[in-house]
């Protein structure tokens, strides 16, 4: 079992790392590169369906804090296996409700999934677009509360998150 869970964590990295390496094809105007991260996001969230099968969450006392940061992202980014998010969702909130995971990871993967099943997002960590050099995020069920509900999961407010996201 050792073994397996050194292989997964080494699995779990190696797929953070494409993932970032690969992550400026998302938005490219070439429709090529795109369908490389799309090819991409799709085979890493196959893997992590597997691996949800297998072990459950990932967390980062099965496989360290690193490991289990890439197992989020596999997750944040397979936007286009519902059924993956969906999961990695009820995992995730599991884990958080048992100590084993951040409620900061949960907050991002409610919204990506809230906004990819069409619906308003909660803490505002999801960026629609840009419009007149300001980010604007997808909308909120309470726009209101924004800052006070990335507080309660450890997210900055929300002018300092989008700074990010400016054109340069």
């Amino acid at each position: 079992m050792a073994h397996d869970i050194a292989a997964l964590t080494a699995e779990l990295m190696d797929m953070a790392a494409a993932d970032h390496r690969s992550a400026a094809l998302a938005n490219s105007d070439d429709p090529a590169e795109r369908l490389v991260w799309h090819r991409l996001t799709a085979r890493h969230g196959d893997r992590l369906g597997e691996i949800m099968d297998e072990y459950g969450w990932p967390t980062a006392e099965l496989v360290g804090e690193e490991a289990a940061h890439a197992a989020w992202l596999v997750a944040q980014h397979a936007d286009r296996q519902l059924d993956v998010q969906r999961r990695a969702l009820k995992h995730l909130e599991r884990a958080v409700s048992e100590g084993s995971a951040g409620p900061r990871e949960l907050a991002f993967l409610r919204d990506r999934t809230l906004v990819n099943d069409g619906r308003e997002q909660i803490y505002g960590t999801q960026i629609a677009g840009v419009k007149d050099g300001s980010p604007v995020p997808w909308p909120c069920e309470e726009p209101e509360r924004v800052n006070e509900l990335r507080a309660e999961v450890g997210i900055e407010p929300f002018d300092e998150y989008v700074t990010r996201f400016a054109p340069a």
